[in-house]
């Protein structure tokens, strides 16, 4: 029988999202490409105001005022000049501190950073092995920024999208069913005719070829929306992490990703999680796959290792745990996890994405 399955994704300028590339960003100054440094970077923004908390462990002195020009440089590269949420007004408050001496104990020798557990998935419904609702998603987006940057100067840089997928008894999807789009706009254009060019825009991007002439479209389905981003509301870091994953797809460990330094297993495990699931596919070994990792404070060693696809789920559990090492320190070195590469990752999918290390497809190659 067949069904419908729905994922969302939220524009660089959405609130959550300028929250998780500042804390991204900071993260990265801070460690500085050094395997000592620790970051765990939090972010709450609202109306003209960004405060920071969080830990971190660094040789170099981390200047308040050189964390400021961070902040200030991302929310002026996302584009906020406006009268709520302006790069040169903002109020900043610092709160980081030194790393506590008692998780230091763990980290230092590279055992994980916290407990907890981490899934990757990977599937063949699109080019880069990730389930068409959140790949489409992102596109839709990530297609809006690249107008609003171009010079399409009535879009605003808060925007989300969601796609519903109908797919057949054979679990393959056949169409488009819906199509949900909002994005911040200028207070001079017409409500009309934000929907008839954003609809235009969509229709026009050649990964939406499973459009047909049912498909619904609701766009800006509140109306007027002028006053967005973290004016119009708060944003935290890690609040998206399902948009940052698999759309839903996929079972979620819970941690976010954003901030956080690689000796922290919800990020670089995740990581090491999709590169095992992705490379599964793309061997032909399966159709879909799922991977999990869990992990204790301090532990190098994982506690469980589990795999979830078409079939030789226990070889394929064997061959993982034998060769590939999934201490952090060896996800650390394999995907060289200290250069300077999360503000890349933080908007439109930590997945997915060419130029990332857990995307290449060379684990099964021999």
């Amino acid at each position: 029988m067949g069904y419908f399955f729905t994922s969302e994704s939220v524009s660089e300028g959405h609130a959550d999202k300028v929250a998780d590339l500042i804390s991204d960003a900071v993260a990265t100054y801070i460690l500085d490409k050094n395997p000592a440094h620790r970051a765990a970077v939090e972010t709450l923004v609202t109306t003209n105001m960004v405060t920071l908390a969080g830990e971190y462990k660094s040789t170099k002195e981390i200047d308040k005022s050189v964390i400021a020009d961070i902040v200030r440089n991302t929310v002026k590269d996302i584009g906020y000049e406006q009268e709520g949420f302006h790069w040169q007004h903002l109020k900043i408050y610092n709160e980081l501190h030194p790393q506590s001496a008692d998780i230091a104990l763990g980290t230092d020798d590279f055992g994980a950073g916290d407990q907890g557990l981490m899934f990757g998935y990977a599937c063949r419904e699109t080019p880069n092995y990730m389930p068409l609702a959140i790949y489409l998603s992102h596109r839709i987006v990530e297609m809006l920024t690249r107008h609003r940057k171009n010079g399409t100067d009535w879009l605003g840089p808060d925007a989300k999208s969601q796609v519903t997928i109908e797919y057949n008894d054979d679990a393959e999807p056949v169409r488009i069913a819906k199509i949900v789009c909002s994005t911040q706009h200028a207070d001079w254009i017409s409500i009309d005719e934000v929907r008839a060019s954003v609809k235009s825009f969509i229709q026009s991007m050649p990964e939406m070829e499973l459009i047909d002439n049912d498909t619904e479209f609701y766009i800006n389905p509140t109306g007027r929306f002028v006053i967005g981003g973290p004016d119009g509301d708060a944003g935290l870091t890690g609040r998206k992490i399902i948009v940052d994953t698999y759309g839903g797809y996929s079972p979620h460990g819970g941690g976010a990703f954003s901030g956080k330094d690689p000796t922290k297993v919800d990020r670089s495990a995740a990581y090491m999680m999709r590169y095992l699931a992705k490379n599964i596919v793309a061997s032909g070994r399966a159709t879909h796959a799922i991977v999990q990792l869990a992990y204790a404070i301090g532990v190098e060693q994982p506690m469980s290792v589990y795999v979830d696809s078409d079939g030789n789920n226990s070889e394929l559990t064997s061959w993982i745990t034998t060769n590939v090492d999934l201490t952090p320190r060896g996800i650390i070195n394999r995907f060289d996890l200290f250069r300077p590469i999360y503000s890349s990752t933080t908007n439109y999918g930590h997945f997915g994405k060419d130029g990332l290390p857990w995307e290449e497809l060379n684990l099964f190659k021999d």
